[in-house]
């Protein structure tokens, strides 16, 4: 019987220290996760990290930060084998790292197109693979992706298409890990209310988007909050275990497949 609940679980999550991440940290929490192993790029987002795992650790959890440049050789394999070694096999990884560029294709560089796919293609991957290695039995694991896999339009073409392809990652990593009960999803939400959504988009583009959803009048901001999406991370890797193989978007109905 595969036990749905959150309580005792253990969680790592990439991308865990600020916005979307932190935030999915401190629910799981407050939610009774008995340990969570969060991972923070570099020094710039260390304050935060410290911050969430402090926040996380008053939940009544236990929290440790892990700094990483997940796109150098090895870095996802040492990210799991050190959470893994602090708190056990994790029950729950979480991948919320990733980039975004709206840029015309025809002005697009190499340099940009091959950070792109490294960041949210290649490291995808290989969060997807090491998790199949060090996740716990019946464990569940969960990618974040984006909205823009159901958008037809111009300017995202790195975006949108190095995520795509962790649409596939998730189809045949379902089939290939549900023998040990692990489920496999990835969730799309809409433009978020995050820093990392502003600083690819002008005044013009900003005002566009917070109009562009069908609930969009009911939003506080008129874009997807990282409020709205939490409890669906949370009910994916733990009610929603029967769910797997699936790309799911999660955005108010801005956009759709």
């Amino acid at each position: 019987m595969v036990d749905l609940s959150i309580k005792g679980k253990t969680v790592l999550i990439a991308g865990g220290a600020k916005n979307l991440g932190g935030l999915i940290a401190r629910d799981l929490a407050e939610h009774g996760a008995k340990a969570i192993a969060i991972h923070y790029h570099s020094a710039a987002s260390k304050a935060e990290a410290d911050a969430t795992v402090a926040a996380v650790k008053a939940a009544g959890a236990q929290a440790e930060a892990f700094q990483a440049d997940l796109t150098q050789p090895g870095a996802v394999a040492k990210l799991f084998a050190d959470a893994k070694s602090a708190f056990g096999a994790p029950d729950i990884a979480i991948n919320t790292v990733g980039k975004v560029l709206k840029k015309p294709i025809a002005d697009t560089t190499d340099e940009e197109f091959d950070s792109m796919f490294a960041i949210n293609t290649k490291v995808a991957y290989q969060f997807i693979r090491e998790a199949g290695k060090h996740l716990a039995d019946n464990g569940k694991l969960l990618t974040l992706v984006t909205s823009l896999l159901g958008a037809y339009t111009p300017f995202y073409s790195t975006y949108a298409g190095s995520k795509v392809a962790v649409e596939h990652f998730t189809r045949a990593a379902s089939k290939e890990y549900g023998a040990r009960g692990i489920s496999v999803n990835a969730i799309g939400p809409g433009p978020m209310d995050t820093p990392f959504f502003y600083g690819q988009e002008g005044a013009d583009a900003v005002a566009y988007h917070k109009t562009a959803a069908a609930l969009s009048p009911f939003s506080k901001t008129g874009l997807t909050d990282i409020e709205d999406i939490a409890p669906y991370v949370r009910f994916i890797v733990s009610e929603g275990w029967w769910m797997t193989g699936q790309t799911i978007l999660v955005n108010g109905g801005y956009t759709t497949k």
